[in-house]
C-alpha cells in the first residue's frame, strides 16, 4: 500500500505565496522570455503547472514513471488504443466496462484494430486468443459490474511471452488497494471520476506508464489529439486523493457488510463481490488487494426481470439512483440499461451481466443505515407481490 503521508506531502507548497493547497492556474499561454525560452510552460494543451502537480502525484501514487490526465476515463483509454496501428490486435476482459467497449467496437475496429474478449477470471482462456498480433491485453480487476477478478501476475507473465503490453484498469480497486506495477502490468488506468476524485463532482481520466518509453508515447498522444484535463478539475482530483485513504477503507468496510447481508436475503439470487469467500477468485483478490475489496457490490434478483430490478432501484432512500461510482454519497444502477445499455443482451448475458443485475456504489454513510435502506426497498416489493396475488 503507498505511504499516504509521503503522497500527501509530495504535493508541494505554492513557492510564489506559501499556500497549502495547489493554485488553479486558470490560463491558455505562458508569457516567454524569448522563443522557446520559457519556465517549463509554453500552451496548456502541452502542459499546465495544476495538471502538472496532479500528474506527478498519481504517478507516485501508482509507483509509476509517469502519468497522464485526460478529460474523460473514455478519454485515456482512447489515448491508449491509439498507440496501436491497423492489424494490431487486443485481447480483452469479456465483461469490459460498457463505454469501452463502444469506443473498441464501433471505432476502432472499423479502423483495423480488433479486439478478442475472453474470460480473463482463469488466465488460461486468454493462450487461446493471444498470438503474435497481439500488442495489448486490456483487463479490468475487479470488473465493472460484476466484480470479476483476474490474477494480474499470472496474466503479465503470459502477456510478456507473446511481447504485449498488459494494461490494468485499476479503477475498482484505486491505488490503495492494488498495486498493479508490482505485479507485472506496464500501463494503469484510472476513471479519476470515481475514487481518485471521490466526490462525484468531476469526470476524468489518468493512464499511468511504467517506463521512460511508454511515458513518451502516451506524453506524444495526449500533446498531438489535445483531450487534457482542464485546471481546475485538476484541483478537484487533487482534492479528492488527500482523502483516498480515509475513505476507500470506510467504503470497502460497508461495502463487505453489505454483500455479507445480501447473500442472507431470500429475494436476492447472486452477490458479487471479492471479499465474500464464495467469490470465485477470492484468494487471488486477497493477495492482490491488500484485504481492502472495494466498495462496489453487484446483486441479481431470484425474480431475474428488467422490471423488477427498476422496481427496486427506482425506490430507495439513500443510494441514489445514477450512473458513475466511488463518491461519498451512495449509488446505485440498473447495468444492463445504463453503464452497459451499448452492450448487445446476448454477449451481456455470456458475461454474468443478468436483466435484474444492480450494481451498488457504497458510499462514506453508515453502513447499517444503508442495509436499512435496501431491506425497506425489498419489504416495499415483496408487499406488491403480495398484493398484486
Amino acid at each position: 500500500m503507498s505511504n499516504i503521508t509521503d503522497i500527501l506531502h509530495s504535493i508541494p507548497v505554492d513557492p510564489l505565496t506559501g499556500a497549502i493547497s495547489v493554485p488553479v492556474y486558470q490560463t491558455s499561454t505562458f508569457v516567454q522570455e524569448a522563443p522557446g525560452v520559457n519556465k517549463g510552460f509554453d500552451y496548456a494543451r502541452s502542459n499546465n503547472p495544476t495538471r502538472q502537480v496532479l500528474e506527478n502525484l498519481v504517478a507516485k501514487l501508482e509507483g509509476g514513471h509517469s502519468s497522464f490526465a485526460f478529460a474523460t476515463g473514455i478519454a485515456a483509454i482512447d489515448a491508449v488504443v491509439k498507440s496501436l496501428s491497423a492489424g494490431d490486435e487486443i485481447v480483452a476482459v469479456d465483461d469490459i466496462y460498457g463505454g469501452a467497449y463502444r469506443l473498441l467496437t464501433h471505432v476502432y475496429q472499423k479502423l483495423g484494430i480488433i479486439v478478442h474478449y475472453v474470460d480473463t477470471t482463469d488466465a488460461n482462456n486468454i493462450l487461446e486468443k493471444i498470438n503474435e498480433k497481439t500488442k495489448l491485453v486490456w483487463i479490468e480487476s475487479p470488473t465493472n459490474p460484476t466484480l470479476k477478478v483476474s490474477d494480474i501476475q499470472h496474466i503479465s507473465k503470459i502477456a510478456k511471452a507473446y511481447n504485449a503490453l498488459l494494461v490494468v484498469d485499476n479503477t475498482f480497486a484505486s491505488p490503495i488497494a492494488q498495486r498493479p506495477f508490482e505485479l507485472g502490468a506496464d500501463i494503469i488506468i484510472h476513471s479519476a471520476t470515481k475514487y481518485l476524485g471521490g466526490h462525484s463532482d468531476l469526470v476524468a481520466g489518468i493512464v499511468v506508464t511504467k517506463t521512460k518509453e511508454l511515458s513518451e508515447k502516451i506524453k506524444f498522444i495526449q500533446n498531438a489529439s489535445g483531450g487534457v484535463l482542464g485546471p481546475w478539475d485538476c484541483f478537484l482530483t487533487i482534492r479528492g486523493i488527500e482523502t483516498i485513504d480515509l475513505r476507500v477503507p470506510k467504503q470497502s468496510a460497508s461495502a463487505l457488510k453489505i454483500a455479507k447481508w445480501l447473500q442472507e436475503h431470500e429475494a436476492v439470487d447472486q452477490v458479487h463481490y471479492p471479499g465474500l469467500t464464495t467469490h470465485k477468485n477470492h484468494e487471488i483478490a486477497t493477495r492482490q488487494q491488500n484485504g481492502l475489496f472495494g466498495g462496489v457490490v453487484s446483486f441479481s434478483l431470484k425474480e431475474d426481470t428488467l422490471e423488477q430490478a427498476e422496481q427496486f432501484v427506482t425506490q430507495t432512500k439513500y443510494f441514489k439512483l445514477a450512473e458513475s461510482l466511488g463518491g461519498v454519497k451512495s449509488l446505485l444502477c440498473q447495468p444492463c440499461k445504463m453503464t452497459h445499455a451499448s452492450v448487445p443482451r446476448e454477449k451481456r448475458l455470456q458475461s454474468g451481466i443478468q436483466d435484474s443485475l444492480i450494481r451498488l456504489s457504497c458510499g462514506i454513510e453508515n453502513a447499517d443505515d444503508l442495509i436499512q435502506d435496501l431491506e425497506e426497498t425489498f419489504s416495499k416489493l415483496i408487499s406488491k407481490q403480495t398484493t398484486l396475488i
